[in-house]
């Protein structure tokens, strides 16, 4: 399946393609809903693990979703230029790397996380998470592998592929965090267990998918391409960055929720898991984007990059003001979903009315993020992520705490923060698609 991006109705690639990654995407965070379900039926140490694993895994495989994304665009833009030999080529490398890669963050994924876990963590937990997460850690390899199948087939245009195995394993994953904690009384272990085979079962899918493209040829046709390593490197390193301060932005934000209680740091994990839903359309529209600009990049058809940047903003301002117009009318209803306690209730119907205004921003931040990989421009990415997870945070609630502003004062500051990223990506961005006109 090879589907030529360069010709066509631009309005229907990024519909063609957004809208299987949205539901694909959707099953995902169902996924993680399970494990989170079964391990609160296991006590409350097992959900407490489970919670802070899940945010340190992320922090370490962030370099292998980010290096994911460069494959996308190098692969796109080899596609784009009809060169079918330099994509094969490119794919072979890109396998070897990810092979490589995936032992590397194992590795050090098993080195450092001990001392990160006691380092974050109640000790009363300590010895579950490291249950969890060390299993997990093996079995990298079944999800840096993931990342980089599907990025191929993102490439091609093929973003179905990935929505179905997602939908499959989501339901596998129910029955085997069943069996593995009912009947065999893993804890932990056990949910950990059934995430690595349903993995496994998604590499092994995503292969399959890959070899039935024009993507796929003989292994002893590799050879190994310095030059293809370091531009993975030099474009996979910014969202790799990116994607990494994201999960340790959380954090920041969490020390400076925490002085408000334990209410107000619960109620903004279920009002960022809330929010996390209504975002996915945008994560379709950064795939689609990503997929399209990369293939007419390299064709060179830079008159159709332009309107497909514009029309994808367009598109997801449509879908944020569906999501605002939710949270305002029914913020208390979707946080009562999850909780009963009706202080972290109102707390988080107060993020979620505030803070969703953001997802605007975040709109013009992901699509442009995606266009500027596309076109082989990534540098600023990793500038912007360290000022909008990093500084600007410690800075802005350093000053909000000193005066002794209340929570809603956060919530309008990171508002300000997300939209200020927005702003200089907007300018930033259009600045480099006049350069391509």
């Amino acid at each position: 399946m090879h589907i030529d991006l360069t010709q066509g109705v631009i309005k229907q690639h990024i519909i063609k393609l957004a809208t299987p990654a949205v539901v694909g995407y959707f099953f995902h965070t169902m996924f993680n809903i399970t494990d989170t379900f079964f391990a609160g039926l296991i006590s409350t140490q097992a959900l407490a693990a489970l919670s802070l694993s899940a945010s340190v895994f992320f922090m370490v495989l962030a370099i292998g979703i980010g290096m994911s994304e460069a494959v996308t665009s190098l692969v796109g833009n080899a596609l784009g230029e009809k060169d079918i030999l330099k994509a094969q080529h490119i794919t072979l490398n890109s396998i070897a790397f990810a092979l490589l890669l995936s032992i590397v963050l194992s590795i050090l994924g098993i080195l450092s996380v001990p001392y990160l876990i006691e380092a974050l963590s109640d000790p009363s937990y300590v010895k579950e998470t490291l249950d969890y997460i060390n299993l997990i850690l093996y079995g990298s390899v079944f999800f840096v592998g993931s990342f980089f199948f599907n990025a191929l087939l993102n490439s091609v245009g093929d973003t179905k592929s990935f929505r179905n195995v997602l939908i499959v394993t989501t339901f596998l994953n129910i029955i085997l965090d069943y069996i593995f904690i009912t009947y065999f009384k893993m804890g932990v272990s056990g949910i950990a267990m059934a995430t690595i085979i349903a993995e496994v079962i998604t590499m092994s899918y995503l292969i399959y998918k890959v070899r039935q493209t024009r993507l796929w040829c003989k292994f002893s046709d590799f050879k190994f391409d310095a030059k293809v390593v370091k531009e993975l490197l030099k474009q996979g390193l910014p969202p790799s960055v990116n994607m990494f301060m994201m999960a340790f932005g959380v954090y920041i934000i969490t020390y400076f929720v925490a002085p408000f209680g334990k209410e107000a740091v619960a109620a903004f994990g279920i009002g960022v898991r809330i929010e996390q839903i209504f975002l996915m359309p945008v994560i379709g529209l950064n795939i689609a984007t990503l997929a399209i600009v990369s293939q007419n990049n390299g064709a060179k058809a830079y008159d159709r990059i332009v309107p497909t940047v514009h029309l994808a903003i367009r598109y997801g301002w449509a879908m944020s003001t569906i999501g605002v117009g939710s949270f305002l009318l029914f913020a208390h209803y979707f946080a009562a979903l999850l909780t009963s306690d009706p202080v972290v209730i109102e707390q988080a119907t107060l993020y979620l009315r505030i803070s969703g205004l953001a997802s605007y921003g975040f709109v013009v931040i992901f699509v442009y993020i995606a266009m500027l990989q596309g076109i082989g421009k990534p540098t600023v990415i990793m500038s912007i992520s360290i000022y909008r997870q990093i500084i600007a945070p410690i800075v802005v609630f350093a000053i909000l705490a000193w005066f002794g502003f209340g929570i809603l004062s956060l919530w309008i500051g990171l508002d300000m923060i997300i939209f200020s990223s927005a702003l200089f990506l907007w300018w930033y961005g259009e600045k480099k698609l006049m350069s391509l006109i």
